[in-house]
């Protein structure tokens, strides 16, 4: 398994995610049309172009979701039990066209669950940047993780 487990995380680790991913038209159009979101800032050039963007933006949840899943391939994969809460989720720069995202992760807070005792819940910080550094997305997360097994 390539994820981590409860064990393996402290308050105030960072990760640093090895993965990164260009966001295509493709992806914004194609996650547009599965959410049946008509938003016209996404989808619509002639109208974006006449927002203070000047461009089409990538929906928020599209890279809020493409944040969280650049974690999984080293930190959650097959160790996660499930997603409990995401939280202070912010966009404090569009997402556009071409741009690249990466993601840090930081150990926020972890304990051991009460009613589980093979599982704990951490809550993790996930700040996604683009190619030129700006922070994009940041999120908090608590995700409840099984222990290592015994």
């Amino acid at each position: 398994m390539a994820g981590r487990y409860f064990e393996d995380l402290q308050v105030g680790q960072r990760i640093r995610h090895r993965l990164s991913r260009t966001i295509t038209e493709t992806d914004n159009v194609l996650f547009c049309s599965l959410t049946a979101n008509t938003q016209p800032l996404h989808l619509d050039e002639e109208f974006a172009a006449k927002t203070p963007f000047g461009k089409r933006i990538v929906n928020g949840i599209f890279t809020l979701g493409l944040a969280v899943g650049l974690t999984v391939s080293d930190l959650t994969e097959g160790t996660i039990v499930a997603n409990l809460s995401y939280e202070k989720v912010s966009h404090p720069k569009p997402v556009f066209h071409g741009d690249t995202l990466t993601v840090e992760t930081e150990v926020l807070e972890t304990r051991a669950s009460r009613s589980k005792p093979d599982q704990g819940i951490v809550r993790l910080r996930h700040v996604g940047t683009n190619q030129r550094g700006e922070v994009v997305v940041d999120l908090e997360r608590t995700v409840l993780f099984l222990k290592r097994p015994a």
